[in-house]
């Protein structure tokens, strides 16, 4: 086997060094999340990492790798004899991968011997063979949730429950936990986010010198592995020994007052939920003071400990970009903070207040305007109340149906087709979108086996079990216990049972049918034609579309996005897990041309033919924004119908979103929507009950 890359053989990437380091140094500052784009060495760092543990000493035999100097009293492997020797050996770095099931991760029970021997016959999973050492978890982003879960829950508990059919196993796992990333590739729930305890983004250096050398340095690694880790290990020697040191001077280190205090105070200024965020930068300033030898922390220690626990801790939705100002923190880190004024007392009823004097400018008449007075005299910065899509549209000045506005806008003959030199005007800029609502679930009909998530009825790993059955391949991860000793109780006699326990073969094994909630590609189909490309109307439907984006992302859905407008149609956004990817594309969506709807659709439908062979169990639901308008081809309005015809026949359930509005409509996009097998809905029904009966609908449909 081949040596490793050198930890200190790798260029740059100094924020992320610290963090390992550190953690290498206090295993409680809870971990790494390394945020980055693919080739930028955050797996050969994390995997260099392990080869410079202190070696650690474990009993002999013992699954867990207890301490001989400390044994688990509850180890399953347990109770050890304390006079028992014990082995050392290197401290391990179990990688879980992202295809890991829950049993593969926390371990399993072999339910055929606790049937036919009764004893507790329980296979140790990552978190046991992590234990004591460096758990790497690579695409943690594309993990399912519950794994998640577990996996951090462990990480802060420092043990692990398996409990599986009313047998309950616990066990020590304490481990360094690394993470790593690609967020184009979907970002983690904030709630998990908050659950690592420092983070650090990496890029690629776009210096020519530097990535020069670490060119230079991959191709000499990989022509003489051997020979180039000599070369580095002295470097590697003293990191490790620095290591040791900065361990042995953590319990001697003093978080004096003064510093706690401007812990508390950087945490504050930048509103972070909860307490684990000063509690993750005071261990974290801690770990650094024993990196460096001291044995009290001071303000520069706080201030390198908050640059890498709260930028991930900082973001409200899934649209905010992790980071921090600067200038905000060093106003937070100043020696003593400014004094607040003291709130002025209410003046009594019909008092005038302090500044009702000649001269003083008029309350603003409009108590929900913007010149509101703020809580202390100012003006209330709180952002305005989100007005619904049916709001907007009812907006002076609004257009009715085909970009247009005003009475003209009314006439029927107007809003039948747009005038040819309005069709091939040229593109409008990008509008920003409206404010985001919440949205009613749309779910796809029937039963699905696609990624575990939170939109459509799916035969999951997780959820409330609804049968049961032989398992595929005679195997199984989730055992049904009732099934399978109804399907072992018939044959005790003919087996010869003499005494308790049941004689159980593998054939009697059954497998527990769970139904839960998938994950599905949502992909939507945007027209940006010049019918939609009135600002107000535009603004609307992005609007609406980025209010979708948001109920995927916390639906654990892949999201695409179509547009067509001109003579054709493109895959502005392939499906991805990143729905900021899909935010910034449609916020960067131009309009204007004319309307190729069939372009449109066989476009969709040809994304969805190379999704399905690449993720066949992940179903797809396909969204289109539409007023129905087709004004390209020979054949516009039949070419539509028979592009939707096709996406109807393959079985991809659609959902038609008409953005036709005022006070006459053509209906074209309820046509379009039964062309598809589909409902339709108005833009104000996403974010009204009127979706409720959709929803009835499908569930009874399916």
């Amino acid at each position: 086997m081949s040596a490793g890359y050198p930890f200190s053989a790798i260029v740059g990437l100094a924020d992320l060094r610290l963090a390992l380091l550190l953690n290498a140094v206090s295993p409680g500052v809870g971990g790494v999340l390394v945020r980055g784009e693919k080739g930028t060495a955050k797996s050969t760092m994390v995997r260099a990492l392990a080869a410079l543990l202190p070696d650690t000493d474990t009993v002999c035999g013992c699954r867990f790798a207890c301490d001989p100097a400390a044994p688990d009293p509850a180890c399953p492997d347990g109770p050890h004899d304390p006079s028992a020797s014990g082995e050392t050996r290197r401290a391990r770095l179990v990688e879980l991968p992202v295809g890991a099931t829950e049993d593969r991760l926390v371990g399993a029970l072999d339910l055929e011997r606790a049937l036919a021997e009764g004893v507790k016959a329980y296979e140790p999973g990552l978190l046991a063979a992590a234990h004591r050492g460096v758990l790497y978890v690579d695409e943690v982003n594309l993990l399912h949730d519950h794994l998640v879960d577990l996996l951090l829950d462990a990480a802060a508990m420092g043990t692990a429950h398996v409990e599986r059919e009313g047998v309950s196993v616990r066990h020590a796992a304490r481990f360094l936990l690394v993470g790593t990333m690609n967020p184009e590739e979907g970002e983690l729930r904030p709630q998990l986010l908050d659950r690592f305890g420092l983070t650090v983004e990496v890029a690629a250096s776009r210096e020519p010198r530097e990535r020069a050398e670490v060119v230079r340095r991959r191709l000499a690694y990989e022509a003489d592995p051997e020979g180039f880790a000599r070369r580095w290990a002295a470097e590697d020697a003293g990191l490790a020994a620095r290591i040791v040191r900065a361990r042995g001077v953590l319990p001697e280190v003093t978080l004096p007052d003064a510093e706690l205090e401007r812990v508390a105070r950087v945490c504050a200024a930048f509103e972070v939920d909860g307490l684990r965020a000063d509690l993750v930068t005071a261990r974290t300033a801690i770990a650094l003071a024993a990196w460096h030898g001291r044995t009290e922390v001071d303000a520069s220690d706080v201030r390198r400990a908050a640059q890498l626990a709260l930028p991930h801790r900082r973001r409200r939705n899934p649209f905010d970009a992790p980071g921090l100002d600067h200038d905000k923190l060093d106003e937070a880190l100043e020696d003593e903070p400014e004094p607040e004024e003291p709130e002025p007392e209410e003046p009594g009823p019909g008092a005038p207040g302090p500044s009702a004097g000649p001269g003083d400018d008029e309350p603003d008449p409009d108590p929900d305007g913007p010149g509101t007075p703020g809580p202390r005299g100012g003006r209330d910065d709180r952002a305005p109340r989100p007005r619904t899509p049916a709001e907007t549209e009812r907006e002076p000045g609004t257009d009715r149906s085909d970009g247009r506005t005003g009475p003209a806008a009314e006439h029927p003959s107007a809003a039948a087709e747009p005038a040819p030199a309005a069709a091939a005007a040229a593109d409008q800029p990008a509008v920003a979108a409206a404010e985001p609502f919440r949205t009613r679930l749309i779910a796809v009909p029937g039963l699905g086996q696609g990624a575990a998530g939170r939109r459509s009825r799916a035969e999951t790993g997780i959820g409330r079990t609804t049968g049961e059955r032989r398992p595929v391949g005679g195997r199984t991860t989730r055992p049904h216990l009732v099934g399978t000793v109804r399907a072992a109780a018939p044959h005790q006699r003919a087996r010869g049972r003499s005494g308790p326990g049941l004689v159980v073969r593998r054939d009697d094994i059954r497998e527990a049918v769970r139904e839960g909630r998938e994950g599905n590609l949502v992909l939507f189909v945007v027209d940006a034609s010049g019918s939609m490309a009135a600002r107000a109307r535009m603004r609307t439907v992005k609007g609406a579309v980025l209010s979708l984006l948001l109920d995927a992302y916390q639906r654990r859905d892949k999201v695409g996005l179509v547009t067509f407008r001109g003579a054709g149609a493109e895959l502005a956004l392939p499906p991805t897990s990143s729905v900021e990817a899909g935010a910034a594309r449609l916020a960067a969506l131009p309009t204007g041309g004319r309307t190729p709807l069939a372009a449109g659709l066989l476009r969709a439908y040809e994304a969805l033919r190379v999704e399905r062979l690449r993720d066949p169990r992940r179903r797809p639901l396909l969204v289109v924004v539409t007023d129905g308008r087709a004004t390209h081809g020979r054949d516009p309005l039949g070419e539509a119908r028979r592009a939707a015809g096709l996406l109807a026949t393959s079985g991809v359930a659609a959902v038609v979103v008409d953005c036709e509005n005022g006070p006459v409509r053509l209906g074209l996009a309820a046509r379009l929507a039964a062309d598809l097998a589909g409902p339709v809905l108005g833009l104000a029904d996403l974010a009204t009950d009127g979706l409720a009966g959709l929803v009835r609908d499908l569930r009874a449909a399916s």
